[in-house]
């Protein structure tokens, strides 16, 4: 029996229900993928995956992250993922300070605080681990560091996940996610005003504060818009990623118990257990960026001026990166290629401290309240989203 046409959508029903057999055919059959009806290229191998994301020349963020943005005539929002070098560099170094460790460490605390509110209103006999756990709570760690209103928070999550949602087939954005982009910039952007006004103990009051290098090498502040673009971005990234690494944490370690029965033996295995998972089913599966010259990879070349997929989540599963690499293992041997789970290179995740202070906290607490558990299976919903994967739903009931 022949196989079926390589055929990589990444709208399409069958890429959000398991990418990672899709992902398996291209690192082999085609490691440069070439779409002619889209036109876009697409990259799946370790080593090529890794120097697309070092090689800023060629490969540019400045046209946005995913299909529908790059190819748009009107260009991204400012924000520095939508930045090449020196732009990048210098709003980076700004945003740094942020994110330092100490910054990183003043915030467990509040992240123990949090996770215990929303566990302790979660019913043993049932409950949904993304819907009553791991969506609200990370948004409220992120919209606190930056300055948001409580009665907000939840409502921030809310207007990332509506952003993000695809129907299969859906490249360009929809009205709705339009309208939820529009929200959120609106209401980031009253905020920032009311900082100017009366500033307060939080990252949008420094943002305002503070000073980079301009074009002409002068000092000058951020403007209200580069704060709004990069507090929506701070929030959609430091909500979407532990919400969605959460779920299928739990999803994993129910195919995989004796995994889970290795991390109620010893405690000390939860930070190698959070790196596993963000290789095995990191959240973010891809970025889209644009070639401004040809470009050069190991396993071939890409034209200038086209879309390049650079499938991290792929790379992550490269035999030719790591041994096992379709197994999951949290004692793996961790000194082989490194990960990209929380990314690579210059655009790597700003808030990656933060994202793993929180998994480690989170699944802490979870072996504590469900040492055993069962997953109800024909409950599990998938997201069906841009560039980010997971669940909706995780129902789980835990066993006595």
């Amino acid at each position: 029996m022949t196989k079926p046409k390589l055929k990589f959508s990444p709208v399409s029903q069958d890429y959000f229900d398991n990418p990672y057999e899709i992902y398996k055919r291209m690192r082999e059959e085609a490691p440069i993928y070439y779409d002619e009806e889209e036109d876009f290229y697409a990259l799946t191998r370790h080593e090529d995956v890794a120097a697309a994301l070092k090689d800023t020349d060629a490969f540019s963020s400045s046209r946005g992250c995913d299909l529908g943005m790059v190819r748009s005539e009107e260009g991204p929002q400012k924000s520095i993922i939508f930045m090449d070098p020196p732009e990048h560099r210098h709003m980076r170094s700004l945003l740094n300070k942020a994110f330092t460790p100490r910054a990183i460490q003043s915030q467990r605390e509040t992240v123990i605080e949090v996770v215990e509110h929303y566990l302790s209103k979660c019913d043993p006999d049932g409950f949904d681990v993304v819907q009553d756990f791991s969506g609200p709570f990370p948004v409220e760690v992120i919209t606190r560091m930056a300055g948001v209103p409580e009665e907000f928070r939840q409502q921030v999550r809310h207007w990332i996940d509506t952003s993000l949602e695809r129907e299969p087939g859906q490249i360009e954005l929809s009205e709705k996610n339009m309208q939820a982009n529009i929200d959120s910039g609106i209401y980031y952007y009253g905020l920032v005003q009311e900082r100017r006004e009366n500033p307060q103990d939080d990252m949008i009051s420094r943002l305002i504060a503070a000073e980079i290098p301009g074009p002409d090498g002068a000092m000058r502040k951020l403007d209200d818009i580069e704060i709004t673009g990069f507090c929506a971005l701070l929030g959609g990234a430091g909500a979407e990623t532990v919400t969605k690494l959460i779920g299928s944490a739990v999803v994993e370690f129910a195919r995989h118990p004796e995994q889970w029965q290795l991390l109620l033996d010893d405690r000390s295995k939860v930070g190698d257990a959070v790196e596993e998972l963000l290789r095995y089913v990191g959240p973010v599966q891809y970025n889209v960026r644009y070639t401004l010259k040809e470009a050069h990879l190991p396993s071939g070349t890409v034209p200038a001026h086209k879309p390049v997929f650079i499938m991290k989540a792929a790379a992550n599963r490269d035999p030719r990166a790591y041994d096992r690499a379709e197994e999951f293992d949290i004692t793996r041997d961790r000194t082989q290629s490194p990960h990209m789970g929380l990314g690579y290179g210059i655009h790597s995740c700003l808030g990656a401290a933060l994202a793993r202070l929180e998994s480690v906290i989170a699944l802490e607490h979870l072996l504590d309240f469900m040492p055993r558990y069962e997953v109800v299976w024909d409950g599990l919903h998938r997201v069906t989203m841009q560039n980010v994967a997971g669940y909706h739903n995780v129902p789980v009931r835990v066993l006595k």
